[in-house]
Parts: C-alpha cells; structure tokens; sequence
C-alpha cells in the first residue's frame, strides 16, 4: 500500500496562481532537496506524518472543496505523489501541483495544473532548475518567477525570451517578499510591458507568516 509523508492537510483561500483568493484544500509533502534563500516553509522539511493514499484523498474529500494543491516542500521527492495527482483528479478535482521546476514533470497527470517554478539566480538554487521540463508544459499549466532583484528581473526576462515561455504557458512574477518591493517589480513589468501577471502573496497579507498560509 502506497504512502507519502504529509507535513500537514488544511483548506485557505489560494494565495498565488491563476486560482488566487479561491478556496482550496493544500496537501503539503514533506521534504525538499532545494534550500532556496526565500523559502517560508522550512518547517516541512523533515518530520510530517506517513499516510495511505486513500486516507489522504478522504481528508481532501472531507472538506468539500474542488480546487486541491499539492505542495510542499517538493512534492515530487516522493515517488507516490505521481498516483496522488492522478487519484485527486480521478475524484473529480481541479488539482495543481507546485513544484520547484528540479525535479523530472514528465511522469505528471496531464489533467494536473502545473505551477513550475524557474528558480532565479537569487534564490541561490538556480543550477538546480531542469529546463528540461519546459517541454512537458501545456498552455493550462503556469511557471512563477520570484524576483529578488533587478538582476533577478532581468534574467527572467531572458529566459522569457530563450524558451518562448509566452507561447507555452501562463507567466506569474513575483516579489520575493522582504527583499523586492512589490511596486518596483510592478513598475518594472508595467515599463517593458512583459507578458505576465504580477502577483503577490495573498496569505501573507492575510495571516502574514503563518506557516507560509
């Protein structure tokens, strides 16, 4: 019987992605090989709970709600999150995963909404991105940037223009919060007229850093 380690499984309003401010069921996998200098969810590298696959989907099932994300951590670390994605959508959910944009996407359900991130040069795990992956996106899936600087900014915008993002899939900028204010990097996008929406972490105006919600 397939299990996966859960650091925790609770329903909020989405605070990222097309799906922002909807509320959604998030089933966060512990663990992470990546140590991204913004991360606000440290905590879910280790520890977390051993589940069935089956006791997890009742839990998301249990709250009523259509929209799941699978998250982490890097939830494809565990090699039952792949029969996770497929059973959620089997059920009848609008899933996403969010995933660090490290590990292999191929395996993933293509009923799944991907979030991708490329990890920029300021989040200092940027050898780490597969770009690889790009060629397994579909114009419902999205790849978020998360901007820590001018330096940050710019390079997103090369690789927009290196991989044809614009043409595969939706485009999210963010601020990395604490580091970028959020009206320079809006500025910024407004000025070159990037293809891409600017977003801000709703949970964190909402419950500031209540374990990254």
């Amino acid at each position: 019987m397939e299990k996966l380690r859960i650091t925790e499984i609770f329903l909020s309003l989405q605070g990222e992605s097309r799906s922002v401010g909807l509320p959604t069921v998030f089933v966060r996998l512990t663990g992470c090989p990546l140590r991204c200098g913004y991360c606000d969810t440290a905590y879910a590298f280790d520890g977390g709970e051993w589940m069935t696959l089956e006791t997890i989907q009742q839990r998301v099932a249990d709250y009523g709600v259509r929209h799941v994300t699978v998250t982490g951590g890097e939830p494809l670390a565990q090699k039952a999150c792949l029969a996770l994605l497929s059973g959620l959508c089997d059920a009848g959910n609008e899933v996403s995963l969010e995933t660090s944009g490290a590990l292999d996407i191929s395996g993933v359900d293509a009923r799944v909404i991907k979030v991708m991130d490329l990890k920029t040069p300021g989040s200092g795990e940027c050898e780490r991105n597969l770009y690889s992956n790009i060629e397994w996106l579909s114009l419902h899936d999205q790849v978020k940037f998360v901007i820590c600087d001018r330096a940050d900014y710019e390079w997103a915008k090369a690789m927009l223009k290196q991989h044809r993002l614009a043409q595969r899939c939706e485009l999210l900028f963010s601020p990395s919060h604490g580091q970028l204010p959020a009206r320079e990097l809006a500025d910024w996008i407004v000025a070159d007229r990037l293809p891409v929406r600017f977003q801000i972490q709703l949970h964190k105006l909402l419950w500031d850093e209540e374990q990254g919600r």
